[in-house]
């Protein structure tokens, strides 16, 4: 590398721009946890935003903390509940349900039509302190990975091209892709490990 002068990629550093707000009973479930060792304890979300061709877009992600595991992901174009509970719909036809879900304090988890939609569920609510993202580190450290190996979202010629490959690129997180901590990808670990629980 050295004699071709060739350099890794860097990860930059994420600019937050959650809007957050203290009108809400919640707090940080996760702190009282000793392990989270079972698929479906905890399911932790967020969003991260994308540009293509200078129009901004959102991601958002569900994943499993046991396994690794993308349950759903969902493409919008703004930045609020809508996307997050849309997103939680998707999760949750699977039939199955986490025992916690955690986020960050944004209006967009932190909005009634959400945090409703979760207790009914009876899905307990749980989010990160003020201004403490890494205390929902699984969904900074998937989001840094994936921009990174995805590579550039303006290179293809219709956004709906766009959203097919981001579409395949989180199957291949799930089904191909071997992740650091699990030395295997995290379908595969959630059927060895928890056949009887995983998501197909």
């Amino acid at each position: 590398m050295a004699f071709y002068h060739l350099r890794p990629p860097r990860r930059t550093s994420r600019h937050y721009s959650t809007r957050s707000t203290n009108r809400h009973p919640y707090s940080n479930l996760l702190k009282n946890l000793d392990k989270i060792s079972q698929p479906h304890q905890v399911w932790c979300s967020d969003l991260s935003r994308f540009v293509y061709r200078g129009s901004v877009w959102y991601l958002a992600t569900i994943v499993d903390i046991a396994t690794r595991q993308i349950v759903a992901h969902r493409i919008g174009k703004r930045h609020d509940s809508q996307l997050v509970l849309a997103t939680l719909q998707s999760a949750l036809s699977s039939g199955l349900k986490p025992t916690i879900f955690h986020s960050d304090q944004g209006n967009e988890f932190m909005a009634q039509r959400c945090t409703q939609y979760l207790e009914k569920q009876q899905i307990q609510v749980s989010v990160s302190d003020v201004a403490s993202p890494w205390q929902n580190g699984f969904q900074e450290s998937f989001f840094g990975r994936f921009k990174q190996e995805f590579g550039d979202f303006s290179r293809f010629e219709v956004v709906g091209e766009l959203f097919e490959a981001i579409h395949h690129h989180i199957h291949y997180y799930n089904h191909q892709r071997i992740h650091t901590a699990l030395k295997m990808p995290p379908t595969v670990f959630a059927q060895q490990t928890f056949p009887e629980l995983c998501l197909q």
